[in-house]
């Protein structure tokens, strides 16, 4: 399985709610991460997925290590 397509599948979460962001972040915006933010965005999907959505919600503070991407999250 190629890597983006590895992403795209971790991009299916147990919340309907980080599904709809997530997928429509990867269909807008995947393609034109560079090496290092595709890294980083492949660290967020380790994340839990309360977290993550209290993240993309703003809800509670982002580490600064995904401040730049939970942004691009929130506007895709």
């Amino acid at each position: 399985m190629a890597e983006l397509d590895r992403i795209r599948w971790q991009c299916r979460r147990g919340m309907l709610e980080l599904d709809l962001v997530l997928n429509r972040f990867v269909e807008r915006e995947l393609g034109g991460l560079d090496p290092g933010q595709l890294q980083v965005f492949k660290e967020l999907l380790n994340e839990q997925d309360p977290m993550l959505l209290a993240w993309v919600m703003d809800q509670e503070e982002v580490p600064g290590r995904y401040d730049q991407l939970i942004r691009r999250l929130r506007q895709a």
